[in-house]
């Protein structure tokens, strides 16, 4: 009867064990969970750098806020007095003494020239919207505030426009009735100030026609003077409220 011998390890060898499923399980599990801390710890990483750099920008808005407040104060010192300069010029042009009122038509005559606007403070805004960074701004209320502050600025620059288009309507109309060589001596070179000229100079033509056409310019621009000054100081107080928001969400100082 024929004897089959077993198998034996070689002299010095050892067997293999064979290794459960457990722990093919837990080394599967043990990888995972390091595949997953390591998402998180990156995902951390990336929400923490958006937050750092969520406040940088809110930080970057604040200082243009505050060069547009200042801005826009200046614009509206600058605009104070236009309702008596056009009102003024109006009633000398209308006076029945016209002939007798040159200085003051030549002063109250240059000061429209002397209006002009500013261009606010778009660095920040214009920087998220080339970057496409604006998805950073994650509070609504921040997001929604800062979008309807710049869109009114549109509105803004829209009307700038209009009045400047006037103005530019103004200087050819006056070029009919006014010196030029009067206008030129009245400013002074070193403050660039409007002084009143003296003596009596003559306007270039006193018919009806070009009087009544500069009257009905200022009366636009008069129109457009009550207009801008609301628009200014809306936009002056729009940009302090926002710059207010932005201290209170993002605990600034």
């Amino acid at each position: 009867m024929e004897v089959h011998a077993h198998s034996s390890p070689a002299p010095g060898g050892t067997h293999t064990a064979r290794k459960k499923w457990t722990h093919y399980f837990w080394e599967f599990l043990m990888l995972f969970l390091a595949v997953f801390c390591g998402f998180l710890a990156e995902y951390k990483l990336e929400q923490t750098i958006e937050r750092h750099r969520e406040k940088e920008i809110v930080v970057s808005l604040i200082e243009d806020l505050k060069t547009d407040t200042v801005l826009l104060y200046s614009q509206l010192t600058t605009l104070k007095n236009s309702k008596n300069v056009y009102d003024s010029l109006v009633i000398l042009l209308s006076s029945a003494g016209i002939k007798e009122k040159g200085a003051d038509l030549y002063y109250y005559g240059r000061r429209p020239f002397r209006f002009s606007f500013a261009k606010y403070t778009d660095r920040t805004i214009e920087q998220l919207k080339n970057a496409g960074s604006y998805r950073l701004i994650k509070r609504t209320i921040v997001s929604d505030s800062i979008l309807k502050y710049y869109s009114n600025l549109e509105r803004l620059y829209s009307l700038q426009d209009q009045i400047q288009n006037r103005q530019e309507e103004y200087i050819v109309s006056s070029r009919e009735v006014f010196d030029p060589l009067v206008f030129e001596s009245i400013v002074d070179d070193e403050t660039n100030n409007i002084l009143k000229p003296t003596g009596n100079p003559p306007l270039l033509t006193y018919e009806q026609k070009p009087l009544l056409k500069i009257m009905s310019i200022i009366h636009n621009l008069k129109s457009g003077d009550r207009s801008i000054k609301r628009e200014i100081l809306n936009r002056y107080n729009e940009a302090k409220a926002l710059i207010r928001l932005l201290k209170s969400e993002y605990h600034l100082k």
